[in-house]
């Protein structure tokens, strides 16, 4: 049985969240478990403390039956309907299973009436990232001197570049970019975007919530892991400073991770005797 490998000495990674300078309070979410290489951070919404009901269920729900299901299952093969790998899925069916805690939460707690929440994910199995979101929350990958966005905004403003309304760079300067198209606990069921890329030793991986993009542009990002990739906490308490002196209008969240060493899947004694006729 193909059961997930420690990622402990093989990554480095921290998160930091803030409340910024105009919200009242902090209703983004995050957490992560660097001993099976799984990163979740939500950006909630909803009246009240609607919203960090909504991104505290959600990670919690995702954490958890994702820690679950690597305890007990086998994690290898592929699913031949989806094509993903059976992390993916875990991961996946994670999230789906949160939307609906949340959905039946905001129908049967009146003070969570319309809350919602985003959420991104990163989840790194068998030198591959496992990339899950819903809504604007972001993933970024910094590979060598390239820095790219690896998902894709779930939002009106995304749907607008798509067809050619905006340039890319003309987006970054829209002031009205918030409204999102998909989120958890809206609906009873949600569509949740995965993909799976492989990871590079020394990638750094970057899960932001749109309090850190609205306020800082993407070359900016890239500028200050690159200055300070030595040591993460100081990368990710500079890009909360940046987002607080550019106005700090939302709750701000970052999360990091590096790829310090290679991180392939432990197989079994089938699978290596297997191997060897390859």
């Amino acid at each position: 049985m193909n059961r997930y490998i420690s990622l402990k000495g093989k990554i480095r990674a921290v998160g930091v969240t803030d409340t910024g300078r105009v919200r009242e309070h902090n209703e983004d979410a995050i957490a992560w478990d660097p001993e099976i290489g799984l990163f979740v951070l939500a950006d909630g919404m909803g009246g009240y403390n609607a919203g960090e009901v909504a991104s505290g269920i959600a990670v919690k729900t995702i954490m958890n039956l994702v820690r679950e299901a690597f305890a007990v299952q086998d994690l290898s093969g592929t699913d031949k309907a989806s094509g993903l790998s059976r992390p993916a899925i875990i991961l996946r069916d994670a999230i789906s299973r949160a939307n609906k805690i949340i959905h039946q939460t905001s129908k049967t707690q009146e003070q969570c009436e319309g809350m919602g929440t985003t959420v991104v994910a990163g989840l790194l199995h068998d030198n591959r990232v496992i990339i899950a979101h819903v809504g604007d929350s972001r993933m970024y990958r910094l590979r060598a001197d390239r820095f790219e966005q690896v998902t894709m905004d779930h939002s009106l403003l995304q749907e607008l570049v798509d067809r050619g309304f905006y340039t890319p760079e003309e987006a970054q300067r829209v002031t009205n970019k918030n409204y999102v198209t998909r989120a958890l606990g809206v609906e009873p069921t949600v569509d949740v975007e995965i993909t799976e890329q492989p990871v590079h030793k020394g990638d750094f991986l970057v899960l932001c919530s749109d309090g850190l993009t609205d306020m800082v542009e993407d070359e900016d990002i890239h500028l200050t892991i690159s200055t300070f990739s030595a040591n993460l906490d100081t990368v990710a308490k500079q890009l909360v400073q940046l987002a607080n002196d550019n106005g700090g209008r939302d709750n701000i969240s970052v999360m990091l991770t590096q790829v310090t060493e290679p991180f392939p899947a432990r197989k079994g004694i089938l699978d290596r005797i297997l191997g060897w006729f390859g």
